[in-house]
């Protein structure tokens, strides 16, 4: 059975955890999810710049000070894009919609939100989304912080994200651990490979995502994009999407635009 919920979280600061909750989250819309992407890493507040306009209220906000603001306050539409060069659109179900909570807070209250009363207050708003979106995606920091182990220990899933690399591998040896410290355990590995030398083993990773050059998201302009998200999005929350590929792929795709 999928999950609706999982906290995708960075084995090493700079694994790619927030690029790789906003392609996954693009290509579930795809397949007809609405998606909801949480900010719990505070402190490098990555998801906010990927959002236009202002952030009021943002998710430290809402987890401070005993907000009795609904989730959908501090929410912002996330437009996925309609660059989908390889897959064939017109197969697709009706597009879901993607929408983010950001982090975007001055020192004093990042210091409140990392609070165990605000971890609690986290968890809430993780079970709060889970009943208005068929998918939450938590954007989790490392693990030594309270809102990070809320992340972890609300989610249904969690997923480890690692740089692919020799370091990769020993931070997740290290984050599994620490998993297993708090009771709980990694259900999958995704590594991302920014070099092309796939250095992380095949063996030791469920799914293994590329190097994207375009601006987020961009995983599904390429047949190599979609079915890494594929295999991720069943890796990450047990659910198997089908993205249908135009016919030739890009290839056939960027012909249909010369002609």
């Amino acid at each position: 059975m999928s999950a609706t919920t999982a906290a995708l979280v960075g084995a090493t600061g700079g694994a790619g955890t927030t690029r790789s909750c906003l392609e996954l989250a693009a290509a579930l819309a795809a397949a007809g999810d609405d998606v909801a992407v949480l900010d719990a890493a505070y402190d490098t507040q990555g998801l906010a710049r990927h959002l236009p306009g202002r952030i009021d209220p943002d998710a430290t906000a809402l987890v401070t000070d005993g907000s009795d603001r609904p989730l959908s306050a501090g929410t912002i539409e996330y437009d996925p894009g309609a660059d989908r060069a390889a897959l064939d659109t017109e197969a697709l179900p009706e597009s879901g919609r993607v929408v983010c909570c950001p982090a975007r807070a001055p020192f004093e209250r990042l210091a409140r939100a990392k609070t165990a009363e605000a971890a609690q207050e986290l968890e809430r708003r993780i079970t709060e989304a889970a009943t208005a979106f068929d998918r939450v995606l938590i954007d989790t920091p490392p693990l030594g912080s309270n809102p990070a182990v809320a992340a972890v220990t609300a989610a249904e899933r969690v997923a480890v994200v690692a740089p692919a690399t020799e370091r990769g591998v020993d931070a997740v040896q290290t984050t599994r651990g620490r998993l297993q410290d708090m009771g709980t355990t990694a259900d999958a590995v995704v590594a991302v490979d920014r070099t092309g030398m796939r250095a992380f083993p095949e063996a030791d990773a469920d799914a293994i995502l590329p190097q994207f050059d375009a601006e987020p998201p961009a995983g599904l302009e390429t047949e190599a994009g979609v079915d890494a998200l594929t295999t991720a999005a069943d890796a990450v929350l047990g659910r198997g999407i089908e993205l249908p590929l135009a016919d030739g792929g890009l290839v056939a795709a960027v012909e249909s635009l010369r002609d």
